[in-house]
């Protein structure tokens, strides 16, 4: 019999699933299977889960064909799982490394009805905080088990079934299983601990409690909180059944319950304003229906003067006392944030003069009204006419002219406008108007942080690459990656996005958990690259012969990308060994990274045929004239698939890369062609065809499946519906 059956049940955690499997799957220690529940999600979830099943046997997905919410998800998996424990692991969590030999063997020398586990909330910030249990257990409880009237202490850990592994056996001859709506863990978690004859304690951490900053119920608002009612209600049926057995528990749970809904009603972010008065009153209700006989340990200081207004129904005094309390807390942040201004800002320059002028004229023009047919556009931080934003603007013109287009572009891109363009100049008065009365603005990164949201307003992020290296809070992992990140600015500025365009189901995932928000998702395609999917040979031959090159030349296009981390390194290459293995009709061109732009001259062809293409505005030229890419860890591998053409992965610092900057694939694993981690390799590669060999054609045929998908040319027309049509895409 296997050890221990995971059930993971999954719905709208894309982002956070892959984390969640391996966290298993990785673990040091083999006998487990993981039942995966994908209860009608609607996201990629399901496709996830039967990715990893075809490839470990371990994994049995479960697809069920309506939504049933978290407790019958589980309830699906659990009348599946073959183990001898069943540790039921939420979708967006995820367990601690190496942790599950000693579950293991605390399993085996020990076979409790139920193990308690300790975890860390780990929050989105990547700060974790400590649960109850070296409160709760001051002193380490050791192998020993217990039963709940021995230990009644063990009911102040948190209630969640995550935490805590249950004999499979056990929960079929109680019959406990998890019931319909939100809290589903009250009325399954403590039923089983006064159940158990035999609990046991493993106070080392084992997983890791998300606390994600949008999508949980736990910051959902709404009145389905009003359902953790019920779930009490069926702890204390399930008592009355076994009773006299767990009457001398009666006192504790009953103040579990009590600290319970007070919990759920001290969060703001669950129980709305008009409904904190009736959610009072059926805590009154509550207390007096179930409060023991005997009485019960009250809390000390304020808790038990919570608990006494709660008995005597005192909503207004209870209501005062909440205020009084939020109104301290404000008092201490604002006299805290007086003590960081102690030193004066003084403006001592005309430019820092301009720049509170021009901010007073943006904050003036934000009190007119919405101009209904603007849009703006932006790019790469306003270095010109690219990218997304680009397409987006081409197709709006076709589809929908009455939208009137305005670019925004630093002084010295001007030049680079294509015409009939209309545009502003960054930093003039002319730029504030337009970002404070533009009905949509579409930009390809974040607007500077003095951009307000108005209501009424559309923000389009377009991104700009799907994800090789980690982004956004995933950064937060990685110090030496994230050096200089503001990421509290991070999420006021992604906190302004209405559409967030993704190019395929893998970057959905990862802007999901890199950028945590409530926008949504426009999973389309990119548009930039509706051009290369629709390109033509001769369009291709027209590009080339701009670029100076022949029809019969064989063109090899090196993009490296940026080391954020490294600044000043660059990849070892060397153009003219290079250009001796591609031969005499071979031609390189090389393009440095755009944030190096204002290093760049232009340049012509070097001697040998090398051409320095870092200034040529459009790279999707570069890609149509190139018979091959030669890259690292850049974005343009998944663009210059669109074209089905070979590309050859060169990454001699990809063990350093992906543990100073973070990866989120394994790309010398699932790499779209050939791969080099070495300068003579990267030769060999072309001297000896295995670029165009069978192997990397194989590869980027399941590279283009994965990630090329919805690159059919049509991509910024269904965002151009969507966003400024209002149609369904």
């Amino acid at each position: 019999m296997t050890l221990i059956s995971f059930v993971v049940p999954a719905y709208r955690v894309q982002g956070y699933l892959r984390e969640c499997l391996d966290s298993i799957l990785d673990q040091p220690f083999g006998d487990v299977e993981v039942i995966a529940v994908d209860d009608a999600s609607p996201d990629a979830g399901g496709e996830i889960l039967a990715e990893y099943a075809a490839r470990d046997p371990r994994v049995r997905p479960v697809r069920l064909a309506d939504n049933v919410g978290l407790g019958p998800a589980r309830n699906a998996g659990l009348d599946r799982a073959t183990g001898e424990y069943v540790w039921f692991v939420d979708g967006d969590d995820w367990l601690a490394p190496g942790c599950l030999p000693h579950v293991a063997d605390r399993l085996r020398d020990t076979r409790p009805d139920v193990l308690v586990v300790d975890h860390v909330r780990a929050h989105w910030n990547f700060v974790g905080t400590r649960s109850a249990m070296r409160d709760v257990f001051p002193e380490s409880p050791g192998p020993a088990t217990f039963t709940l009237r021995d230990r009644p202490e063990t009911l102040r850990l948190l209630h969640t079934a995550w935490n805590r592994l249950v004999r499979r056996e056990f929960l079929v001859e109680h019959g406990l299983r998890f019931a319909p709506g939100w809290y589903e863990d009250v009325s399954f978690s403590y039923p089983a601990l006064m159940a158990a004859d035999r609990i046991g304690v493993l106070d080392r951490v084992c997983l890791n409690y998300r606390q994600r900053r949008t999508g949980a119920i736990t910051r959902t608002r709404g009145d389905r909180h009003f359902e953790v009612f019920a779930q009490w209600h069926r702890v204390f049926r399930l008592m009355d059944r076994w009773a006299p057995a767990v009457d001398g528990l009666r006192p504790v749970v009953f103040e579990r319950m009590i600290w319970h809904y007070l919990t759920v009603l001290g969060n703001g972010e669950r129980i709305a304003p008009e409904l904190r008065a009736p959610f009072f009153a059926q805590m009154h209700q509550d207390y007096r229906r179930f409060r023991p006989s005997g009485g019960y340990p009250v809390p000390p200081g304020v808790e038990g003067l919570k608990h006494r207004l709660v008995a005597a129904g005192r909503w207004r005094t209870f209501s005062a006392l909440r205020g009084a309390h939020q109104a301290g807390e404000t008092a201490r942040r604002t006299a805290g944030r007086a003590r960081r201004r102690v030193t004066p800002v003084v403006r001592r320059t005309a430019r820092r003069a301009r720049d509170t002028a021009l901010h007073e004229y943006y904050r003036a023009e934000l009190r007119r009204p919405i101009d209904p047919t603007l849009a703006v556009y932006a790019a790469y931080w306003y270095r010109g006419y690219a990218c997304n934003p680009a397409a987006v603007y081409e197709a709006a013109r076709r589809l929908a002219p009455q939208v009137r287009g305005v670019w925004i572009v630093r002084r010295d891109r001007v030049a680079t406008l294509p015409p009939g363009v209309e545009y502003v100049v960054a930093g003039t008065p002319e730029y504030h108007r337009v970002l404070a009365r533009a009905h949509w603005l579409v930009n390809n990164v974040n607007f500077p942080d003095f951009v307000r949201k108005r209501p009424g307003s559309v923000h389009v992020q377009t991104h700009h690459g799907t994800p090789v290296k980690v982004m956004g809070l995933d950064q937060q992992r990685y110090p030496v990656g994230a050096m200089g990140m503001d990421f509290a600015g991070l999420l006021r500025r992604v906190d302004r996005w209405d559409y967030s365009v993704t190019a395929n189901a893998f970057s959905t995932q990862m802007w999901e958990r890199a950028y945590p928000a409530d926008h949504t998702t426009l999973e389309v395609g990119y548009p930039r690259n509706d051009r290369l999917a629709r390109a033509t040979a001769d369009e291709c031959r027209q590009v080339r012969a701009a670029l100076g090159i022949g029809a019969d030349e064989y063109v090899v296009l090196y993009a490296p990308t940026h080391r954020e981390h490294l600044p000043g390194w660059r990849p070892p290459f060397d153009p003219d060994r290079m250009r001796d293995v591609l031969g005499p009709a071979g031609r390189l061109l090389m393009r440095s990274h755009y944030f190096h732009d204002r290093e760049r001259r232009p340049r012509g062809p070097a001697a040998g045929g090398v051409l320095d293409v870092s200034d040529h505005e459009r790279v999707e030229d570069l890609y149509l004239a190139a018979d091959v890419l030669v890259t690292d860890y850049s974005s343009a591998m998944f663009d210059y698939a669109v074209l089905d053409r070979p590309i050859v992965v060169y990454a001699p610092d990809w063990d350093a890369y992906r543990v100073a900057r973070g990866v989120y694939f394994d790309l010398l694993a699932e790499p779209p062609g050939a791969v080099a981690t070495d300068f003579p390799g990267l030769l060999d590669v072309f001297g000896s065809g295995a670029v165009n060999g069978g192997a990397a054609e194989r590869a980027r045929a399941a590279f283009r499946a994965r990630f090329c998908a919805l690159e059919d040319g049509h991509a910024a027309d269904r965002v151009v519906r969507r966003v400024f049509l209002g149609e369904s895409t």
